[in-house]
């Protein structure tokens, strides 16, 4: 009976830390598939969409990247050109890691099999998100764009987005 006991109040102290910040429990997370259809039905930015999962909307952040924010020059083409490649067709996205602090999926989408996140780089509406990623793949394609002075890179001296947010909250 002891053991019952003590296996219960672990149990019961142990259920809350279990939640992440999206509110599902960490056996959620893992039970999760990694990967699922849907089709693309809002672009926010160029970095973030709308995927309709059946009946279920979910808020995808795109993986490895940052697009310009909405406001900063290039913001709006990198928004259309993400709409080009996806808006209201089907997707594929593979997860890449555990939802945002705002619940965002964050992942990988593809149109058949064209890489969305990679497609931005190459199209130099992206930078590689470095705090997140090393992969080399990105740093190459960001690369290509820079030397071909495409998107972003006709800029002379364009400021990263996670530059620019923090910008934006600094108090004058």
């Amino acid at each position: 009976m002891k053991s019952i006991s003590l296996l219960f109040l672990i149990f019961v102290l142990h259920a809350p830390a279990c939640k992440n910040q999206a509110g599902n429990n960490a056996s959620d997370i893992l039970s999760d598939p990694p990967s699922f259809e849907g089709k693309v039905v809002g672009i926010k930015d160029g970095d973030t969409f709308i995927v309709l999962d059946g009946t279920a909307q979910v808020t995808v952040r795109l993986s490895d990247i940052d697009c310009p924010e909405k406001n900063q020059p290039f913001g709006t083409r990198a928004k259309q050109a993400a709409s080009d490649l996806c808006f209201g067709k089907p997707v594929t996205v593979v997860r890449k890691a555990r939802n945002d602090r705002y619940g965002r999926l964050i992942g990988e989408v593809f149109v058949d099999k064209i890489s969305v996140n990679k497609e931005m780089v190459r199209q130099g509406l992206a930078w590689q998100f470095t705090r997140y990623s090393k992969d080399p793949v990105y740093k190459q394609l960001e690369q290509s764009a820079r030397d071909r002075k495409v998107g972003i890179w006709s800029e002379k001296s364009p400021t990263p987005p996670w530059m620019w947010r923090k910008k934006r909250q600094t108090p004058v």
